[in-house]
């Protein structure tokens, strides 16, 4: 809308877009993702990291600096990131005022377009806005473009057409309703062939205004695709450095991190000597790579309700939630689908379909399963109903003997049995799934895929599609923070151990 009824807002167009940047891909899932999950970094406060007091200016400073290496950062993880335009909720205070101010506007507008003879006053302040917006839509190459909009829209030239009463306000908004449909992006079509129907003056302004916020829009986002592919190095280097200086000014801004290493070899050390390894102090599984891809591994089990989240992963807490919960949802649905098999045996394995049957009506009924509603003894009672049924119905279809009343029985307790944790096929699910996942990770310095293990192949796409997510997130975020990684973990291991270097 027209500058002299934004003022209100706070701040430009710029700090505009960085506020309402999302990710179009982040929709209900993410939503349900932050609404379970508790500030991290509340309460538990390390006892060896002493006060340190900050001026008011440092602060906005540091904060200023972390927006803008989370917005880089989300441009470079999320593929399907866009700019959006502002929705201001509905009801509320700024868009009533917002509202008010602007009616006002056009009212007065409309009111000296009625004067005779008519006022332009405000009308040249609009054409001066709509002229410096299109000229910000040009390339270098537009020199044609730009000396026609300097020609049409010559601002001192309007103002004294103004003054002789010679101005014809029409033809210019005819040229700008041209010059928008030759710069728009195709999406837009629609809408310039609407704003070629509007007679009246003010209406058609109006209507220009709000389409040419939208090609504001697409125009952020047409950039962020074109520069995407140059900005992997630049961006690794802008967190890298964006980090360092926030390191500077809050000094124990590492404390959870190390924690979260720290215990990562702790655990690792303790299944060493478990399993029956030589000294676990001397373990070959103990090298700054082999830790550094546990360490990830663990954020994919880790109690988001009340441990803190490691700070150089902070910014990703909701994506790996969300993998999290995938992986967590995997290991259900194979556990179904395993049992199903060993139960039915022959009968169903060269029924073409059936299993990606089963596990389409089983992911339907897990969909939910991260909900605070959701109820697991009921869900995975109803999954063993409605599998038995469905199974002794596709047997009788192909000649063979439905389910007996035992065989029945059976299943069902066994699918029932599936939601305690300590259960024998749901652990042995999980621990082939988080190797598959850990395999994912190792496998990146070869470039080779991972073998799938037994039992997964019914869920093997999903598998693979989580394993590149979580591979590629887990990539980038060593890109960047790989030298805090070693020199923390330099400390933590023997020099035997930290003699390995990741790659």
């Amino acid at each position: 809308m027209p500058k002299d009824t934004d003022r209100f807002q706070s701040g430009g167009d710029e700090e505009e877009k960085e506020t309402r940047a999302q990710g179009a891909s982040e929709d209900t899932g993410r939503k349900r993702v932050r609404a379970n999950t508790q500030s991290p970094h509340r309460g538990n406060t390390p006892q060896a990291s002493p006060p340190r007091f900050v001026s008011v200016e440092e602060l906005m400073e540091t904060a200023k600096g972390v927006t803008n290496m989370a917005l880089a950062h989300e441009i470079m993880v999320n593929q399907a990131f866009q700019v959006k335009p502002t929705e201001l909720p509905e009801g509320s205070l700024e868009r009533k005022v917002k509202e008010i101010m602007h009616k006002a506007f056009w009212d007065c507008l409309e009111a000296q377009l009625r004067e005779d003879p008519p006022s332009y006053e405000q009308a040249i302040k609009l054409l001066a806005e709509i002229k410096e917006t299109l000229l910000s839509f040009l390339m270098p190459g537009h020199g044609r473009l730009r000396s026609r909009i300097e020609e049409v829209l010559d601002l001192p030239l309007i103002q004294q057409q103004a003054e002789n009463g010679a101005l014809d306000i029409g033809r210019l908004s005819q040229f700008i309703v041209g010059m928008m449909g030759s710069l728009c992006a195709p999406c837009r079509d629609k809408d310039i062939n609407e704003l070629k129907e509007i007679t009246d003056m003010v209406p058609l302004l109006k209507a220009i205004f709000s389409t040419l916020d939208l090609m504001k829009v697409d125009m952020a986002n047409f950039a962020v695709s074109s520069i995407r592919p140059h900005l992997m190095q630049q961006s690794v280097e802008y967190e890298r450095n964006k980090f360092q200086e926030f390191l500077v000014k809050q000094p124990y801004a590492l404390d959870y991190t190390e924690k979260w290493l720290e215990e990562t070899v702790k655990s690792q050390r303790e299944a060493d000597l478990g399993s029956g390894s030589a000294a676990s102090q001397d373990s070959p599984s103990l090298t700054l790579l082999n830790v550094h891809n546990l360490a990830y591994l663990r954020l994919l089990r880790w109690d988001h309700a009340s441990d803190p989240f490691p700070e150089t992963v902070l910014m990703d807490q909701v994506r790996f939630q969300e993998m999290q919960q995938e992986a967590e949802q995997l290991v259900l649905l194979s556990s179904v689908l395993l049992i199903v098999y060993n139960t039915t045996g022959e009968a169903i394995s060269g029924l073409p379909g059936l299993m990606e049957t089963l596990k389409n009506t089983v992911s339907v009924m897990l969909a939910d399963m991260h909900t605070l509603s959701f109820g697991a003894q009921e869900a995975l009672a109803t999954i063993g109903e409605k599998l038995c049924v469905d199974l002794s119905q596709c047997l009788s279809q192909h000649g063979y003997s439905p389910f007996s009343a035992d065989r029945t029985s059976t299943l069902k307790g066994q699918i029932l049995a599936v939601t305690q944790p300590d259960n024998t096929v749901r652990k042995l699910m999980d621990s082939r799934i988080q190797s598959y996942l850990l395999a994912a990770l190792e496998s990146t310095q070869h470039q080779t895929p991972p073998a799938l293990p037994g039992g997964l192949t019914p869920v093997s796409r999903e598998l693979q599609e989580l394993a590149v997510r979580f591979s590629r997130l887990v990539n980038f975020n060593k890109l960047v923070f790989s030298p805090f990684y070693q020199k923390i973990l330099q400390k933590i291991l023997t020099p035997g151990e930290s003699s390995s270097t990741e790659t």
